[in-house]
């Protein structure tokens, strides 16, 4: 197989092009013919102007590139290496929601033929490649796995808005059904890996690598937080006591914080529900997503105490919030808990307009009801900075001063200003 596509023989097809799909389709595109494939027709027209919908990458990748943008099945057919990069996300009740791979599967079932590869990168519980997405593959084609046509999974490691750990410098992971499956899917990657690649030796320790990746993160952020909340009630500084515990050479530094988007926040409960299925309770998984989810509650409760004290009704206050993407420059608003925190505002009667210069405004008032505004408007009793944006991140007390509505309030919630250089300001961070 790689012979035949680095001889441009047979294609490449990636199906799903958003911020992992896009890249990778791009990267391969240097070297071997690729389609690129989504259901999207609006994307699909901008990526064809060379714009990414993701605004992660800028035209300049697009150049030079020989790849195909579609959203015909029958052109995708062309192609004889599948790599599936569909979103895995979690249902109201915390389920996973298997719904858009399953569907991905059925559309790759119906373009697969004798003698091709499909590859799986979208991140899932162990067991989920082999057990629910490969049936369905065979089901749609009226082809055998391993017989007819070999599969694989590699997951995604692309880190959105780093533009130093870029997806050509992270090792990947790759694993096969079989050993030949293995020995071409690691050939093809590492083409373009120039970190290398690490072979596992089954496609569940593959799928549980990546799953146990953000959960350990997960967990270790959720003491950071929880650190937090003790250390507030004592008035001591989370920060400073973070800084002073990492002078010593095996302590590993996490920071308290919001915990959102579409990795981090989803992936454990993924694990967590292959573990219940065997009869595992995961306690210390359950209890990290647990503190995590509940911070935007105690930021909330944090602000509402302190306008109280500094003598204001907050039934009749405005709050200014400054970002609402989950992640500092990237416009990606996918289970934002800024979100979260901007409700439980609005729950207390606060006033809220909410400004964000990365985020599309038109995407955050379909997927949540909330209006962005282009600019700050007025003045406002409070000012929480939300998202370490780097336009944030050069604002001065001036800037603060000339919003607030008296004295200052200003909640740092990713840490970003010297706490030392906040003179006359009612200042707090997690």
């Amino acid at each position: 197989m790689y012979k035949a596509l680095l001889a441009k023989e047979k294609k490449i097809g990636v199906v799903g092009l958003g911020y992992v799909g896009l890249p990778i389709a791009l990267e391969f595109a240097k070297d071997f013919e690729v389609i690129g494939f989504d259901i999207n027709s609006e994307r699909i027209k901008q990526m064809q102007n060379g714009v990414d919908p993701s605004k992660e990458l800028d035209n300049s990748a697009f150049q030079n590139k020989n790849i195909q943008f579609t959203d015909d099945l029958e052109v995708l057919r062309e192609a004889h290496f599948f790599i599936v990069a569909v979103p895995t996300d979690i249902d109201e009740h915390q389920v996973p929601n298997l719904d858009p791979l399953l569907r991905v599967s059925e559309t790759v079932g119906q373009v697969i033929k004798k003698g091709d590869y499909v590859v799986f990168e979208s991140t899932v519980y162990p067991g989920c490649t082999e057990e629910d997405c490969i049936p369905v593959v065979e089901k749609n084609s009226g082809l055998t796995a391993g017989a007819d046509f070999k599969f694989g999974y590699s997951p995604e490691r692309i880190v959105p808005g780093d533009k130093i750990k870029t997806l050509t410098t992270i090792l990947k992971i790759v694993s096969g059904n079989d050993a030949e499956a293995l020995e071409q899917i690691s050939a093809i990657y590492n083409h373009i890996i120039t970190a290398g690649v690490h072979e596992t030796e089954s496609i569940k320790v593959a799928e549980a690598a990546k799953v146990i990746e953000n959960t350990q993160r997960d967990i270790n952020i959720s003491l950071m937080n929880e650190l937090s909340m003790i250390f507030d009630k004592m008035n001591i500084d989370t920060k400073a006591v973070l800084a002073a515990a990492g002078t010593k050479w095996n302590f590993h530094k996490y920071h308290p914080g919001l915990v959102g988007g579409h990795c981090i926040s989803v992936d454990p409960f993924y694990l967590m529900h292959k573990a219940k299925q065997l009869g595992v309770d995961p306690q210390v998984i359950a209890a990290g997503r647990r503190v995590n989810d509940n911070i935007p509650h105690f930021i909330v409760k944090k602000l509402v105490k302190t306008l109280i004290e500094t003598g204001k009704n907050p039934g009749a206050c405005k709050v200014l919030v400054l970002g609402i993407t989950f992640k500092e420059n990237v416009a990606d608003i996918r289970n934002s808990k800024v979100v979260d925190l901007v409700k439980e505002l609005m729950e207390y009667s606060l006033n809220v307009h909410v400004v964000d210069p990365v985020a599309n405004p038109n995407e955050v008032a379909h997927e949540y009801g909330i209006t962005l505004l282009d600019q700050p408007l007025g003045k406002y009793d409070a000012i929480m900075v939300t998202v370490g944006h780097e336009k944030y991140q050069k604002l001065e007390l001036n800037y603060f001063k000339k919003l607030s509505n008296g004295e200052v309030i200003l909640f740092d919630i990713k840490g970003i200003y010297d706490k030392d250089l906040m003179e006359n300001v009612t200042y707090w961070r997690l």
